[in-house]
């Protein structure tokens, strides 16, 4: 009898078994021993492993092992059977689930679409059969694994099991993802730090004011905001804009967003050290995120205390962003201004809403000579501002729904909304002394009336191929898995049209002068913890 037809005769043997089925454990070894033979013999211990694998408990721990070896095996086929069968091993057996909930995790990392998918699929059926133990063992890859099976399993959270509705995700299973995220949180990288926000804002503390309350708890501890640093460097800030990114959206008029600012307007918004900032080619674009998380947050916040010196903080910046006028048409022409209207909205705003607050804190306000350069600067920005404003106008005139739709008309528009909001603040501040008569919408702010009009959604990964039954690979997964860089959120199209606008309406060029965003292998962390993890 050749080695295919004793294990069918094998399985013949242990299916007519019944109650003496026990007594058959030569047998069942060698369905075991047949993971070292041929390609069909592998395919037929896969799948009768699962089969009687209940029936014999002091095998238990070499079955499981016989069934991880085919997981890996060389032969792609028998992978994938493999995987497809490991989810017979659990059926009332809550150690052998936690084990294969930890080697799925495992696998969560393979390339090929079609074998991800398969674990996706026995991922999904094990948390069908024993919700709690399944995830057990995911989360023991979570603690024990290594960074790319972490953040895999982190993903697989966020988008397929927060998923499974109320059935799967009960109370109980929910209060045990949220404190075994919160744990996690303790020892990560920026990606994951991202991706863990996201499965706890999915969950009950996304719905709550006190769950609100605690998100921002979480991201100010990671934030090390109640920590002086050594050195103010572009770890620092890249930590800070991560951590600001994620608090940002549970800010409101309960939830105060006062220690974030404060923070940046005694440690980074000081002159050296935000002319020290990113001294890297990247300064312009990681000075304009920090500009953007701080103008978000300035709505939120509370009474300032040392509001004076605050506020100078903040208009001390500005004014490197509103240069002086130049005296005559010749110097205008040898050095055309440029005027940087992405990081003058944001400043301007700040200021705005800043002296609203404490209208009796704009000390430059109190100094004739200051008012006065204050006042030129600001006249020469509007004259810039102006000129810009019908290019653009001029530019979009008479575009159809679908022309406007292009990207070039995109960053149009929103140069067009940035524009808009300058000159608006500009006409505020102009009076003598500032009025703060005008509310605006920051231009990349999507209205809240909006359908989208949440800023902050949770990061997906691969929607549409999931919506037509694949999985990404690794691969095309990595390059859709960066929070950091290319979130909705941090991605107007500032850069490329803060170039360089003669005041007398002369040569714009909305490319000039301004580097666009990095996109180079950066994941979460863009700046020093990009391949670290940060602890608190």
């Amino acid at each position: 009898m050749d080695n295919i037809e004793r294990l069918y005769k094998c399985y013949e043997v242990l299916s007519e078994a019944g109650d003496k089925i026990t007594e058959h454990v030569a047998e069942y070894k060698e369905i075991l021993q047949a993971v070292k033979g041929t390609s069909k013999e592998k395919r037929l211990a896969s799948q009768f492993i699962g089969n009687f694998f209940k029936h014999f408990p002091d095998l238990c721990d070499t079955a499981i092992e016989a069934q991880v070896d085919l997981c890996e095996d060389d032969d792609t086929q028998i992978r994938r059977q493999a995987i497809k069968d490991l989810p017979k091993l659990c059926q009332g057996n809550a150690d052998a689930t936690i084990r294969v909930g930890d080697t799925l995790a495992q696998l969560l990392i393979l390339d090929d679409a079609t074998e991800l998918q398969q674990v996706n699929n026995s991922l999904l059926t094990i948390i069908k059969l024993d919700t709690k133990n399944a995830i057990i063992g995911l989360f023991q890859q979570i603690t024990t694994g290594d960074e790319p099976t972490r953040e895999r399993c982190f993903k697989f959270i966020a988008t397929k099991l927060l998923t499974m509705g109320p059935n799967i995700i009960t109370k109980e299973i929910e209060d045990y993802i949220v404190e075994e995220v919160k744990k996690a949180l303790q020892d990560v990288t920026a990606d994951e730090f991202h991706l863990c926000m996201t499965i706890l804002g999915a969950t009950k503390l996304g719905n709550t004011i006190t769950g609100h309350a605690e998100l921002v708890k979480l991201a100010t501890e990671q934030a090390e905001l109640n920590t002086d640093p050594i050195a103010v460097d572009d770890e620092v800030v890249e930590r800070f804009i991560q951590c600001a990114t994620a608090a940002a959206p549970y800010f409101s008029k309960t939830i105060k967003s006062t220690q974030f600012v404060s923070y940046v307007c005694d440690k980074l918004l000081p002159i050296d050290t935000w002319n020290l900032l990113a001294t890297t080619v990247s300064q312009d674009q990681i000075q304009l995120r920090l500009l953007k998380v701080f103008a978000e947050m300035i709505t939120n916040t509370d009474k300032l205390e040392n509001a004076s010196e605050r506020i100078n903080a903040v208009y001390n910046v500005l004014l490197e962003y509103m240069p002086l006028p130049k005296l005559t048409d010749e110097d205008v022409a040898d050095a055309p201004p440029s005027f940087q209207f992405s990081h003058a909205e944001c400043l301007l705003y700040t200021l705005h809403t800043l002296g609203k607050k404490h209208p009796s804190n704009l000390t430059f306000v109190e100094d004739a000579e200051k008012l006065k350069d204050f006042r030129a600067r600001l006249q020469y920005l509007a004259r810039g501002t102006q000129g810009y404003i019908k290019k653009l106008e001029e530019s979009l005139k008479g575009k159809t729904g679908e022309e406007l739709k292009t990207e070039e008309n995109q960053l149009k528009q929103t140069a067009l909304k940035t524009t808009s909001n300058i000159n608006i603040l500009i006409r505020d501040l102009f009076h003598s002394p500032p009025i703060f008569k005008h509310d605006i919408v920051l231009s990349w702010i999507v209205p809240k009336s909006s359908k989208l009009g949440k800023r902050h959604v949770p990061i997906t990964f691969g929607d549409k191929a999931a919506a037509n039954g694949k999985e990404d690979t690794s691969e095309q997964q990595e390059k859709k898995s960066r929070p950091s860089n290319e979130q909705k959120f941090y991605s107007p199209p500032s850069g490329k049209y803060s170039g360089k606008v003669n005041p007398n309406y002369g040569n714009n060029n909305h490319n000039n002068n301004h580097r666009g965003r990095n996109r180079g292998g950066g994941g979460g962390g863009a700046g020093g913890f990009r391949n670290r993890r940060y602890r608190y």
